[in-house]
């Protein structure tokens, strides 16, 4: 069986026992063709029957199908398959040899097992596995029928008739409403529980006023006590929004206070001043300030002092 395929059977299979209640051992129903067909393929039933369904399964035939199959026992293969039907479970479908000499049709038959009363429901949630197309027509509409049948050597699941899908839709739409109201009613219980739980204790301190003071006072002082017991300590400024603490030099006076703006904010972060760096005078400025008599006239000054 391939992946994909036998992937949707057993998501067929789950949605038929969350809808229908259907639980291993699943019953199944076989028909006289489904086990001639079984032997003609060379198909073991019961293995082949448990891969489909994805569980264990617990293969059934009725009287009237092994009837049948003893009629035909003159025809080729059919005591290989009569070998076949002895090992499966007998069902009773009441139809005895002495009030039917002659065998049911499997649709009667089938139909009487499935859905007795005619209800349109199966009831004791049987599988049917059935090679008459008839049959399988006729099952489809009677709710939560799972219906197999064998085609070129592969068993197959018919996917859920129309009349089972539309009552699962059904189910589901109800569980959900259920549900919701569910939640809804929960919630209102609660909120009325919480009001009569408010009710009852005005009403009991206003009793208690009238009838007796000690146990007010009692009452009293459990109830602060409870509110002591809630305190969790002292509450604190928010850290965000204080203020940081100055430093020592501006809370000693305003003359102690840097000039500079950049000063006042290192402060203000308290990290240490950086030492500030005196520029030193060029040698060359000192010496032409303090010497100037010393240096030798320029050719300017010496054709000057010769035209004069």
């Amino acid at each position: 069986m391939r992946g994909k395929r036998s992937k949707q059977y057993r998501k067929l299979m789950e949605q038929f026992s969350m809808t229908f209640g259907f639980r291993e051992p699943y019953q199944v129903l076989v028909d006289a063709e489904m086990v001639r067909d079984s032997c003609r393929f060379k198909m073991e039933l019961e293995p082949a029957l448990s891969r489909t369904v994805h569980g264990k399964v617990k293969p059934m035939i009725t009287q009237c199908e092994i009837r049948k199959l003893y009629s035909q026992k003159k025809e080729p293969g059919v005591n290989e398959a009569i070998d076949v039907a002895k090992t499966l479970e007998r069902r009773r479908c009441g139809h005895h040899p002495d009030d039917y000499p002659e065998p049911l049709s499997t649709e009667e038959c089938l139909q009487s097992v499935v859905d007795p009363k005619g209800s349109g429901n199966n009831k004791h949630r049987y599988v049917v596995a059935s090679q008459d197309q008839t049959v399988r027509r006729m099952l489809r509409g009677i709710k939560g029928v799972p219906l197999i049948y064998i085609k070129r050597s592969v068993m197959i699941l018919e996917p859920m008739a129309d009349e089972s899908v539309q009552l699962r839709a059904r189910e589901e739409r109800s569980k959900f409403r259920a549900e919701i109201r569910g939640a809804l009613g929960k919630r209102k219980r609660e909120e009325g529980d919480d009001e009569e739980d408010s009710d009852e204790e005005e009403s009991g301190q206003s009793g208690s006023d009238k009838e007796e003071g000690d146990v007010n006072d009692s009452k009293a002082v459990r109830s602060t006590e409870k509110k002591k017991k809630k305190s969790y300590g002292p509450k604190q400024p928010n850290p965000l929004a204080v203020q940081k603490a100055k430093n020592k030099q501006q809370k000693a006076g305003p003359f102690r206070q840097s000039s500079g703006p950049g000063k006042q904010d290192k402060d203000n972060h308290d990290e240490p001043a950086k030492r500030k760096r005196r520029r030193k005078a060029k040698s060359s400025a000192t010496a032409g300030e303090g010497g100037q008599e010393g240096v030798a006239p320029t050719t300017a000054e010496t054709t000057a002092n010769a035209e004069s």
